[in-house]
């Protein structure tokens, strides 16, 4: 059972500051892919667009509207997201998964940021929220493969 301290504590000064600081609010005007993702459980929903080159992420847009840890999640992957390919996506998105199912370690490096979000690890409903940022951009990326190969 939680209590009032562990929700104090689960969202920090740093997962609000991350919340209030979320890059690539523009959507995109032409982008290759785009994609939405939403939480059934707490109607968080984060659409992203992307432009793509030799297969990195060149350009990125989200519009967020989802609870704080959504939104920090959001900040993070917005903030190194730009060069990164679908397997670096995929490999970031697994980890914050086992960080947050499994007690396994935080992401690694462009997006070990998202190891702030470690204490909602006990928090299951809000689980999905965290991952739109990152499932949202993995769908997009599988729409411009497919676009790509037709």
């Amino acid at each position: 059972m939680s209590t009032d301290a562990d929700l104090i504590k689960l969202y920090s000064t740093r997962i609000l500051g991350l919340a209030s600081d979320i890059p690539h609010r523009t959507r995109l005007d032409a982008p290759d892919a785009t994609a939405k993702r939403r939480s059934p459980l707490c109607g968080s929903t984060v659409t992203v667009d992307i432009t793509l080159s030799q297969g990195a992420i060149t350009g990125y847009g989200q519009d967020v509207k989802a609870c704080a840890l959504g939104q920090a999640a959001a900040a993070v992957v917005g903030h190194n997201i730009i060069g990164r390919t679908e397997g670096e996506v995929q490999t970031a998105r697994d980890q914050l998964h086992a960080m947050l199912t499994a007690d396994g370690p935080a992401p690694d490096t462009p997006f070990d940021g998202l190891e702030v979000l470690g204490p909602a690890s006990g928090y299951k409903n809000r689980h999905a929220s965290i991952m739109l940022a990152l499932d949202a951009t993995l769908d997009a990326l599988a729409e411009a493969r497919k676009k790509h190969s037709a």
